[in-house]
């Protein structure tokens, strides 16, 4: 076993190498503070038949007893990845992918078991570092090192690799992934965080990971393991020269060449009979066909962008495709909003929930937490012209989600200021490039809508890029459709306020981005952002509604003093139930002592505030309140004035003449004035009724 550490961030970094899991390709047991994470990497022997494309599996395990929890349920077992889960896995892939060889189909898989959580230290950073160590110390193809590291900020001051706290509460949520020279995977959410503070922070991290790499470089000196070799799926040469023979140059740049997705599809069919006859006698070709015809294609669109500055759909480099907003085109919901951008729209809508509804997380964190802004995005077949059944939401359209989220959650009103709960739902109507960013400004748009008071407008854009054989010679594209995005070598995904950048995601598929490159893309994505909001959103809607809508429920806040909860609650739920039976609200008390009341009939719901206040007020003397007869005895009837709230009434106080009988004068349910005479000598309220009158 061999044993090296590192100093970072004020915490020791600690790798195992040898100690366990040596049947894997790859394996590293790291250590940092007290979050321990078990990293392996494991290749398959041959490649996997049949395939197109580099099968790279990665995963990222969370463990209940990490953190000392039981698992909830019946079940006592770890279920289906959480989103957390799944949003870290896809961070460590983004960079990871790149670095391995272009033409390499064996199978390979990352994963990340995390063993134990100390909240110092995030388990996410941890597995990232441990993927690529154990990646790099393994026989498997690969380029690296790789360094990955998080960036939060606290009252204007960076924090390298924050605690959980400090992740939490900061206003910067950052990680960067590098090579040796270059960044190569950003990931931020961030509350308006100016474009030039989010490039000092972003190489900031690059520093710190160049260090890192520096530690890994140590590591894979002395105890890494020769590369394997592998069966190579390139294109042969001749296969390619024949192609051009058949199709020349100009033929497939006038096929590509045409901003309808469904017309160039069209066309590269023509391309692909015409090939698949000219090579029917040569099996070999054929089985490759498909993917000599994309590199083809990428080589044309490439050269066309970067030497000839030619878009395939005509436009400028900077040019955004046509635009279009509409607000209200679903009836009946709280909320909704349409965004077209070219061939990409989104139709987002938008409900209204108590607080009640938040969701729950039970996570790696010390404490459940609660979302109280969702945002889901959905991503049918019908969306690209193609038929397949709907499974659910995979991983690309949980990280869709959660980037829309995390754009978005700066710029909500706090609960205080609109104590509800908010889904966002993108339904994704029509897509050819970034409907992440579409669902950005439709969300957005859809809140406004809904009447949630949110701070300032948000819109989202991306840049693409194509690079040449040198660093200076590159080409950024605003707003890349599909073929641009499948092509070139960037998807560089900022949304924001005109204040500054709320989220960016950043995926490439070379070996790093130069400063300048990533300044140029940013300063593209804050231009175009603008000229979304000026040209388009605003057009549609420009601020929020006053109210939320007569379909969405309506919500009373009162606070009362948090030593009265349990008076509003009863014994086991008695009370607060019986208030909301009788008015069909609903109710959420806050363990701070806000109660909020939700419900559509306006004069129910102040009935149950009034309940709420009656149970909550220490009477006085002289106090007129309003009961009903609930109990009626020899010497007097109790009056029911709150939901678990009693006073009597001795026979005497009933009425200004004497009677024998309280029957004679009351019956059980009848609705009585009463005026309070204080406490008698139990300790019960005692009521006058005809004092009262």
């Amino acid at each position: 076993m061999k044993t090296y550490t590192m100093e970072l961030a004020g915490r020791t970094l600690r790798v195992d190498i040898d100690r366990v899991a040596k049947q894997a390709n790859g394996a590293a047991f790291i250590q940092y503070a007290d979050t321990t994470v078990l990293s392996t990497a494991t290749a398959s022997d041959k490649p996997r038949e049949g395939i197109d494309f580099f099968p790279l599996s990665v995963e990222f395990e969370e463990k209940q007893y990490s953190c000392g929890k039981i698992p909830g349920g019946f079940n006592k077992r770890e279920g289906k990845a959480s989103e957390n889960s799944v949003l870290t896995a896809r961070v460590i892939d983004r960079p990871m992918r790149p670095l391995f060889p272009k033409d390499y189909r064996n199978d390979v898989t990352l994963n990340n078991l995390v063993l134990s959580v100390d909240p110092k230290a995030r388990p996410e950073i941890v597995a990232m570092l441990g993927t690529a160590i154990a990646t790099s110390i393994s026989d498997i193809p690969f380029d690296g090192p790789c360094s990955m590291t998080q960036m939060g900020m606290i009252n204007g001051e960076f924090i390298v690799n924050p605690s959980q706290e400090e992740w939490a509460k900061g206003d910067l949520k950052l990680t960067v992934a590098s090579t040796r020279e270059k960044v190569i995977m950003i990931e931020a959410g961030a509350n308006e965080i100016t474009e030039d503070k989010m490039i000092e922070a972003i190489y900031k991290a690059h520093d710190v990971n160049l260090e890192i790499i520096k530690f890994i470089d140590e590591i894979v000196a002395e105890v890494g393991k020769p590369k394997h070799s592998y069966t190579s799926c390139a294109i042969p040469e001749e296969m390619f020269d024949k192609i051009k023979e058949i199709v020349p140059p100009q033929e497939m740049e006038n096929a590509v060449f045409t901003d309808e997705k469904q017309v160039r599809e069209e066309n590269i069919k023509g391309i692909t009979e015409k090939l698949e006859e000219a090579f029917a006698d040569n099996e070999e070709w054929l089985e490759v066909l498909g993917e000599a015809i994309y590199q083809y294609q990428k080589k044309t669109v490439r050269k066309m962008i970067l030497k000839d500055h030619k878009r395939p759909d005509g436009r400028k480099i900077d040019e955004i495709r046509p635009l279009s907003a509409e607000v209200d085109l679903v009836p009946r919901v709280h909320g909704s909003a349409m965004f077209t951008r070219g061939q990409t729209q989104i139709c987002d809508i938008v409900t209204l929930a108590p607080l009640s509804e938040a969701q729950r997380i039970d996570g790696l964190d010390e404490n459940v937490v609660e979302k109280r802004y969702m945002h889901h995005y959905n991503f049918p077949s019908y969306s690209v012209g193609e038929t397949k059944p709907s499974r659910g939401p995979g991983r690309r359209e949980i990280g869709h989600g959660a980037l829309a989220e995390r754009a978005l959650i700066p710029v909500l009103p706090s609960v205080e200021e609109f104590p509800y709960a908010i889904r966002a739902v993108s339904e994704t109507f029509e897509s050819n490039g970034s409907t992440s960013m579409a669902s950005t400004c439709a969300s957005c748009m859809s809140l406004m809508a809904a009447g949630v008071p949110i701070k300032k407008m948000v819109a989202g854009i991306s840049c693409g890029l194509v690079t040449g054989d040198t660093d200076d010679d590159y080409l950024v594209l605003t707003d890349i459709q599909g073929l641009e995005d499948f092509f070139g070598d960037m998807d560089f995904k900022v949304t924001g306020t005109k204040d500054g950048i709320t989220a960016i995601q950043m995926d490439i598929k070379i070996h790093g981005l130069t400063r300048p490159i990533v300044e140029e893309a940013i300063r593209r994505t804050r231009e175009a952002r603008f000229f979304i909001m000026d040209t388009c959103m605003s057009k549609a809607i420009s601020e929020p509604r006053p109210e939320v809508n007569e379909y969405a429920p309506k919500i009373i806040q009162i606070t009362i003093d948090p030593d009265k909860i349990g008076d509003v609650v009863g014994q086991r739920g008695k009370t607060i139930n019986e208030i909301i039976d009788r008015t069909g609200v609903k109710m959420d008390i806050s363990d701070e002592g806000n109660v909020s009341i939700c419900g559509t009939d306006k004069a129910k719901m102040e009935d149950a505030k009034k309940m709420v206040e009656i149970i909550t007020t220490d009477y006085e003397k002289g106090q007129i309140l309003e009961g009903k007869v609930v109990s009626i005895k020899d010497f007097g009837a109790f009056i029911e004035f709150a939901p678990g709230k009693e006073g009597m009434v001795h026979i005497s106080k009933i009425a200004h003449e004497r009677i024998n009988h309280v029957e004679d004068v009351l019956t059980l349910g009848d609705k009585v004035k009463v005026k309070c005479l204080g406490e008698d000598k139990m300790g019960r309220i005692s009521f006058s009724i005809k004092d009262a009158e």
